[in-house]
C-alpha cells in the first residue's frame, strides 16, 4: 500500500435536502471525485474513498438550525431535534464517531476498500 485519500462527504452526498441545495450537491462531487480518483490512482497503489457522516452535535449543526428557523419560522431547536429523533440509534453522531471511522479508512483494515462513500450516521438514511 503505498497511500491513502480520504475525502470528506456526507450523507447530503446520498442523498438531496430541501434547503441545502448547494451542500448537498458539493457532497455528491466529493463522491464522484472519490470513484474518479480510485479509478485513476489504483494502480499507483493508492486508495481513495470518503466518509459520508450524517448528524454531528456540532457548531455547523447550531448554524444549520438558526438557517432553518430563519427561514420556516421553526423554533430554535426544533430542526435539529426532528434530525436527531430519526436516528436508528437514539443520538446524534459525536466527533469522536466520525474519528474512529475516518482511523479506519487511514488504517490496514481498509486496504482493499476503494472509490467508495460509506454512511456512517446512526441510521437516518439507508443505502
Amino acid at each position: 500500500q503505498k497511500g491513502k485519500i480520504i475525502s470528506a462527504s456526507s450523507i447530503a452526498g446520498h442523498e438531496g435536502f430541501a434547503m441545502l441545495g448547494v451542500y448537498s450537491a458539493t457532497k455528491f462531487a466529493v463522491r464522484a471525485l472519490t470513484q474518479v480518483a480510485a479509478q485513476e490512482y489504483a494502480s499507483d497503489g493508492i486508495t481513495v474513498n470518503a466518509y459520508c457522516p450524517g448528524i454531528v452535535g456540532t457548531d455547523m449543526w447550531v448554524e444549520i438550525d438558526q438557517r432553518f428557523a430563519d427561514l420556516t419560522g421553526a423554533e430554535v431547536g426544533a430542526t435539529y431535534k426532528k434530525y436527531v429523533e430519526g436516528i436508528a440509534l437514539g443520538r446524534a453522531q459525536t466527533p469522536e464517531d466520525v474519528a474512529a471511522f475516518v482511523a479506519f479508512l487511514a488504517g490496514p483494515d481498509s486496504d482493499y476498500m476503494t472509490g467508495q462513500a460509506p454512511i456512517i450516521d446512526g441510521g437516518l438514511v439507508y443505502r
